[in-house]
């Protein structure tokens, strides 16, 4: 039993299988209608449970369109169908879910639901997001990357705005993909030192700097997120757009990185805020395909988690 719960807990050999996975799958399947088999049903008579804690749009609609491809049937719940946690406890979920289904998506709040989650489950969990990290986003961002540039290693990713789950996920991947990474953002927003000392431990440069615009000086991929969250009271807005207004990615910006410099976000995004439209749907931009490939890179971490 494989558990996908953070990129940094993952070997960088299975994690290249998975991309490698996910480029092949996403070939396959070219010029067929979106309702098509794969050729392959690795997931025919799997039951997966997508448990949404945490509202999504391309989480849920992704994994299940994922597992519906490739043969398998899907069962969506909802934090309020559950209580989980506020009722029977997570444990006693887990080991109940894992008579029911062959596999348990989950996409919370606290990094410890997960974690709870995969303790004692007997089937397999995937990460589909915490407060704290999102491996499958940054799976899909890798192959996006490597799509359009070739391999990643030795590359210059730099992330521009809050150092969330989001950028946490890729200090991870920086380590075990072997590219460096440089976080330009405010000292009051910066990520988790733990994320940076790991990275860098592997070999790898991580770097802050305030200055985005020197942050992004031979910059192969500029990467943003949204300011806020859409839990995020209103002066809780107001501050982070304060802080964070310098660190817009605009055509300024994106100047300084290189020529053929790719731009993602992983979306939704509040545009003209965090990016403009002007870099969201340039030439930079590669959102949507970024935005498609988790489709396929989710579709590779299932078949590896089931050893399908």
């Amino acid at each position: 039993m494989q558990h996908f719960l953070d990129i940094n807990k993952t070997s960088p050999k299975d994690l290249r299988g998975m991309i490698d996975a996910a480029k092949k799958i996403k070939d396959a399947r070219h010029g067929l209608p979106k309702g098509a088999l794969d050729q392959d049903l690795p997931l025919e008579g799997h039951m997966v449970a997508l448990i949404f804690e945490k509202p999504s749009t391309r989480t849920r609609v992704s994994f299940d369109v994922g597992v519906r491809q490739m043969g398998g049937q899907t069962m969506v719940l909802s934090g309020a169908d559950m209580q989980l946690g506020h009722g029977e406890t997570i444990a006693d979920t887990a080991r109940v879910l894992s008579r029911y289904v062959d596999l348990i998506m989950i996409r919370t709040f606290e990094e410890a639901t997960l974690l709870e989650m995969a303790e004692h489950a007997t089937v397999p969990v995937i990460n589909g997001l915490t407060n704290r990290t999102h491996p499958c986003q940054i799976m899909a961002d890798i192959m996006t990357f490597e799509e359009h540039r070739g391999p990643i290693q030795g590359k210059k990713v730099v992330w521009s705005g809050d150092g969330n789950n989001v950028f946490a996920s890729f200090a991870h991947a920086a380590g075990q993909f072997g590219f460096d990474l440089t976080f330009t953002g405010p000292e009051t927003l910066d990520p988790e030192q733990k994320f940076l000392d790991e990275a860098r431990a592997k070999g790898v440069s991580i770097e802050i700097e305030r200055d985005p615009h020197k942050a992004v000086d031979g910059a192969d991929l500029v990467v943003t997120d949204t300011w806020v969250s859409m839990h995020d009271p209103q002066s809780a807005r107001e501050r982070r757009h304060n802080q964070l207004r310098g660190y817009q990615v605009n055509a300024a910006l994106m100047s300084k990185a290189k020529p053929d410099a790719l731009f993602m976000h992983c979306l939704p995004a509040h545009r003209d805020d965090e990016a403009t439209s002007e870099v969201m749907d340039g030439p930079h931009s590669v959102i949507f395909d970024e935005a498609e490939n988790r489709l396929h890179a989710q579709k590779a971490i299932m078949q590896w988690c089931l050893g399908a």
